[in-house]
């Protein structure tokens, strides 16, 4: 038996998914998991037919979700690099970091509970992100910015401490300074 490679979406198919992504993620953010897909329907400007033949479960629209949000928060780095010095863009993807990790802490009881079932939600997310954090960092590294001692490992074991200590929307000051103190200890001293 051969596998066939699934048929690529249709663009109005596609326009469809992402709409019903986007409009999840917001919902979700705003009222948590349990959300009624029916208005995440609405709000998408489809109807709940079109999402179900999307997602058959609530699994797997927060899935999706997640895998999208990760994929953002990575395809964000080349855009940095070009449009500022790369320390610069190392803080700025920093604080898109804080926003995704923030965003996803509401779904993290239901991609536990979806990694339960034998399913990977996370799949290359940690590695993609591990990618990006490479990329600024060595981009930083050969500008002779920060340090060489640090690996992008450390550094991604400090935004995500950062980030799951202070998730909350009252704690991104001090988030954003221990970012701060953080990207400081990368400095290269004279």
């Amino acid at each position: 038996m051969s596998q066939h490679a699934p048929r690529p979406l249709r663009a109005d198919a596609r326009r469809n998914r992402d709409k019903i992504i986007t409009a999840a993620a917001g919902i979700f953010a705003e009222q948590g998991l349990d959300a009624h897909l029916e208005r995440i329907a609405k709000e998408a400007g489809v109807g709940t037919a079109t999402l179900y033949r999307n997602f058959p479960t609530r699994e797997a629209l927060i899935e999706a979700v997640y895998r999208n949000e990760v994929a953002q928060l990575c395809d964000a780095v080349p855009d940095l690099l070009a449009e500022h010095a790369p320390d610069e863009a190392l803080r700025a993807w920093t604080r898109l970091f804080l926003d995704y990790v923030s965003a996803k802490l509401g779904m993290a009881d239901a991609l536990r509970a979806i990694a339960a079932t034998g399913e990977n939600p996370y799949g290359h997310s940690r590695e993609m992100i591990q990618d990006a954090i490479t990329a600024l960092m060595d981009a930083c590294m050969a500008a002779d910015l920060i340090r060489t001692d640090i690996s992008p490992a450390d550094l991604g074991a400090a935004l995500a401490g950062i980030a799951l200590t202070s998730p909350a929307p009252e704690q991104r000051e001090q988030a954003e300074r221990l970012l701060d103190l953080t990207l400081d200890g990368l400095r290269v001293r004279a």
